[in-house]
């Protein structure tokens, strides 16, 4: 079992994310995948981030953060876009989403 962080790109802060989301060694991030990955992710509250999203992408391909661009980086947009339209958020009230995007209330799946 290897740890989170030992991705290239993957640091302490984002093992402590996918560890609230239930993914808890390298080994189970790959089996997922990005996509399945991040929105366990945003299932878990987390706010959604393009570049956590692009970041995790090419830190699965063993690919620096920052080689991500073009049109591989718009088609990246397309697929976050449609993780967001998901409606992680569903059944929480604008209020109650704002207050936990900023911090003001524990973050947790409904």
């Amino acid at each position: 079992m290897t740890a989170i962080s030992s991705v290239r790109s993957l640091g302490p802060a984002t093992e402590a994310q996918f560890r609230k989301a239930g993914i808890t060694t390298a080994e189970e991030l790959r089996a997922l995948g990005a996509d399945a990955a991040y929105a366990r992710l945003l299932a878990a509250g987390e706010r959604p981030h393009f570049i956590g999203y692009y970041v995790l992408h090419m830190a699965l391909q063993g690919r620096p953060w920052n080689d991500c661009k073009g049109a591989e980086k718009e088609a990246l947009r397309t697929k976050f876009e449609a993780l967001k339209a998901q409606g992680f958020d569903k059944g929480r009230s604008d209020l109650e989403t704002f207050m936990r995007d900023f911090g003001l209330i524990e973050r947790h799946p409904r």
